[in-house]
């Protein structure tokens, strides 16, 4: 009967063992695939700035000049 206990428990700490490591993995592909998306957002920020500074200094260049 003791023996039963422990087989019990053996294979209960088995199980979270095994839950454990898959959540882990779980979080880390989680915290790679954000990792990747921060870097894009932070990528189409920067794309974004520049295109707007693009417009505002092509606009300026086309503007007439004020003595018209």
């Amino acid at each position: 009967m003791n023996e039963d206990r422990i087989v019990d428990i053996e294979i209960k700490i088995a199980r979270q063992e095994d839950l454990l490591d898959s959540l882990n993995q779980l979080v880390y592909q989680q915290q790679k695939k954000i990792d990747e998306l921060e870097a894009l957002c932070a990528a189409l920020a920067r794309r974004l700035k520049d295109v707007v500074s693009a417009g505002n200094e092509q606009n300026a260049a086309n503007e007439r000049p004020p003595h018209y």
